[in-house]
């Protein structure tokens, strides 16, 4: 009886010893991270390279606050992303002092849009109509080949869709959020410059017209900033931000795409 309870206790702690182990292996299956980014089509290439107009790479990191400047977002009930803010309270300074007791100001800092909150972030491929390339190859015997060069300079200009209050401070903030959420080179002004080429060929076979239009592409970037009137407020030896009358506004924003151009090839025995 002894061996046989000895037996089904063994047995009973092995069952058990596997249960444990699928448990700890299921407990630690991680989630597969989704790939931030948006995904660009075959059809739209990168002509960093190519461009005959050098484009300023825009460098926006996020600005990092100081100690001081940390200790006053932190102290903030709505929270506080703008660049020029954060930027004004990094140059600030306020000293403590062992006798400050008793001591209280409260100093207006002026209205700011505090933080951007984004929605949706989505491409358009053909943003904008920049060039067409083209050949009549209805007279031809054999196929004819075509690349695309850019016939005259473009200047592609983006912007808000609606007019809001700070503008410049807020197209930052929507910048920001719309290159970290799409990994692509954004910017508000991109220029093409005239005889930038690329090596893709189209054929046009004998008895067609051929057509290569090249287009801007950009993203359209949709959310809500959020404005307060901000104060900073000093009593005794502590040091916080106080913000007032916080109100909300939807927003939109049309960002084209830096040094990417996206392709259409057209086949026709007619004219267009």
């Amino acid at each position: 009886m002894k061996k046989f309870v000895s037996m089904f206790l063994i047995g009973l702690l092995f069952m058990l010893s596997i249960q444990h182990l699928t448990w700890a292996e299921t407990g630690q299956k991680k989630e597969v991270p989704v790939p931030k980014g948006i995904t660009v089509p075959s059809s739209v290439l990168k002509i960093t390279k190519e461009n005959t107009y050098p484009n300023p790479t825009q460098n926006m990191p996020t600005l990092q606050p100081s100690e001081l400047t940390k200790k006053l977002i932190d102290s903030s009930k709505v929270k506080i992303e703008n660049p020029d803010l954060i930027r004004m309270l990094n140059e600030s300074s306020v000293n403590s002092t062992p006798f400050a007791v008793g001591y209280r100001a409260i100093i207006y800092l002026g209205q700011w849009p505090l933080n951007y909150e984004s929605s949706e972030t989505s491409p358009n491929w053909e943003y904008q109509k920049i060039n067409t390339n083209y050949y009549d190859n209805r007279g031809g015997k054999a196929a004819y080949r075509i690349h695309y060069v850019q016939e005259v300079q473009k200047v592609v200009r983006g912007g808000l869709t609606a007019k809001v209050p700070n503008m410049e401070d807020v197209k930052k903030m929507m910048l920001l959020k719309a290159m970290e959420k799409s990994g692509l080179p954004l910017a508000f002004d991109t220029v093409i410059g005239a005889g930038t080429k690329k090596d893709q060929i189209y054929n046009i076979h004998p008895k067609n017209l051929g057509y290569l239009y090249g287009y801007a592409p950009a993203v359209n970037e949709k959310g809500k900033v959020t404005y307060g009137e901000v104060y900073l407020m000093l009593k005794g030896n502590k040091k916080m931000i106080i913000i007032k009358n916080v109100t909300s506004q939807g927003v939109g924003a049309w960002i084209p795409i830096q040094d990417h151009v996206s392709f259409g090839f057209l086949v026709s025995e007619r004219p267009r």
